[in-house]
C-alpha cells in the first residue's frame, strides 16, 4: 500500500471562505472551491502542482498572501489542533517572510515532522528581516 502525502498551503483565491480548511484531492475540487488565483498570488499555483503530483491538499484561503497575519495564525492553530489527518508532510506559505508567522509555524512543522516550502524571494526577505532584528 502506498503512502498518501498531504500538503497544507496558504494562498489567495477569488472565492471560498477565509479561515476555513478545505481538503482537496483533485483539480476539479480546487477549481470549484477557489476559482482563479488573483494576479501575483502563488498559493493556487502550488496547489495545482501538489495535486498533479498526487498529493492531498489542505488549502487555507487568506485575504492577502504574506500579509494577512490573522488568517495565517488562525490556520496554523487549526492545523496544530486538528485530529482528522495524522500526518501533514509539508506546509507551503508563499509570500510569507513575516517573523511572527514563521515563528508560529515552527511548532506545527515540528509536530508533524513537516517541511516548510517557501520560495527564494520569501527566504531572502526572511533573512534580511532577521538581520535587522538581531
Amino acid at each position: 500500500m502506498s503512502m498518501v502525502y498531504t500538503i497544507a498551503i496558504f494562498g489567495e483565491a477569488e472565492k471560498g471562505s477565509f479561515r476555513t480548511a478545505y481538503f482537496c484531492q483533485d483539480l476539479v475540487q480546487l477549481d470549484e472551491y477557489f476559482g482563479n488565483p488573483p494576479e501575483g498570488s502563488q498559493g493556487l499555483y502550488y496547489g495545482v502542482q501538489a495535486l498533479l503530483f498526487k498529493r492531498n491538499l489542505i488549502f487555507f484561503r487568506v485575504m492577502e498572501e504574506g500579509f494577512s497575519r490573522q488568517d495565517y495564525l488562525y490556520g496554523l492553530d487549526l492545523l496544530e489542533h486538528q485530529q482528522l489527518i495524522s500526518q501533514i508532510h509539508a506546509i507551503c506559505i508563499p509570500g510569507v517572510g513575516d517573523q511572527e508567522i514563521l515563528t508560529a509555524i515552527t511548532p506545527v512543522c515540528e509536530q508533524y515532522h513537516s517541511i516548510l516550502i517557501s520560495n527564494e524571494a520569501d527566504f531572502y526577505d526572511f533573512l534580511t528581516e532577521r538581520k535587522r532584528i538581531i
